[in-house]
């Protein structure tokens, strides 16, 4: 299978080694990003997943393109399929997650928290008697800790955020409007397609002018939970997950085997890789309504990569 799981260029500088993505620092205050094909989920990497990364750097594209009226964002040129080239920007240390239905399977995931009797999270109370990927009053802003080092994120309220002087109240009235404004945004265009975003996550950083700044990636499958609309309905009145186009595909079979917080995680089979490359590509055709074209070029994915990076060698 064709992918790319590391991507590692040493005529490059500053490499930064993520969980999903590889960064490169340019003397000139350029960042660029190179999209893995690496899954991550529970804190680790799973897999890796053929086309997934060029799935997320053109899914982004889009979504970046969709929004840009609503803030600014750090996309400077796309070199590659995989690869975005931008600001380099100081990320906040709050990881914002917007979140428009009880769900989830993470330890963070509100239903998660919902299912272990908690109502009161995040600094928001949530009423009784809610039932698994119920719509939620209004969307809601869950935040966690950015976990820099390969740490776990924590949940955070509102107040420890400033407490913690983690964002300042400036920034954090801000990142929040920002936030509700593309979520509402992907909820409405999500919808057109026949799609639900259920819940998604943000990363902002600051530039050199202090400017706040959408970085990373907005409303991909890694990011975002997606449902199929039309068996939303039926999956919810007999408590079953609905259809989705999210890593919930991984996820569902790890946790299935497994507690990946402190088991060891079985080998990810070949059919499952496969499937869920194929939900990668089927997520993008539907949530941009473009047909897939994989990038063949190039004897790899990542011979393809350098040779489209080369001017950025010196």
């Amino acid at each position: 299978m064709r992918t790319l799981p590391d991507a590692f260029i040493p005529e490059l500088p500053g490499r930064y080694n993520g969980k999903v993505r590889e960064n490169y620092d340019l003397p000139d205050g350029r960042r660029i990003i190179i999209a893995t094909d690496r899954i991550s989920a529970f804190d680790r990497v799973l897999a890796a997943i053929p086309c997934k990364g060029q799935v997320l750097t053109q899914t982004a594209r889009h979504w970046f393109e969709q929004t840009a009226d609503i803030c600014p964002n750090h996309v400077l040129d796309y070199p590659d399929p995989n690869v975005v080239v931008g600001t380099r920007l100081d990320i906040l240390p709050v990881e914002i997650v917007v979140r428009g239905y009880l769900a989830g399977t993470t330890s963070t995931s509100v239903l998660t928290k919902y299912r272990a009797g908690e109502r009161s999270m995040y600094g928001i109370r949530l009423p009784e008697g809610m039932r698994d990927n119920e719509r939620l009053p209004q969307p809601i802003i869950t935040p966690t800790s950015k976990a820099f080092d390969g740490g776990h994120d924590a949940p955070l309220s509102a107040a420890e955020i400033l407490e913690q002087k983690l964002l300042t109240a400036d920034q954090w009235e801000r990142v929040s409007a920002y936030a509700l404004a593309l979520f509402a945004r992907g909820q409405a265009r999500a919808a057109e397609r026949g799609l639900i975003l259920a819940d998604t996550k943000y990363e902002f950083g600051t530039d050199a002018e202090g400017r706040i700044v959408l970085a990373d990636e907005i409303h991909t499958p890694d990011s975002s939970r997606y449902w199929i609309a039309a068996s939303y309905e039926a999956a919810f009145e007999s408590g079953n997950r609905p259809e989705s186009f999210d890593k919930d595909v991984v996820r569902a079979w790890v946790t299935a085997r497994c507690d990946p917080y402190r088991d060891t995680v079985p080998e990810i089979p070949v059919d499952v890789i496969e499937h869920t490359s194929k939900v990668y590509i089927d997520a993008f055709e539907a949530i941009t309504g473009m047909p897939f074209v994989p990038d063949l070029t190039g004897e790899t994915v990542l011979a393809r990569i350098r040779a489209n990076l080369a001017p950025y060698f010196s």
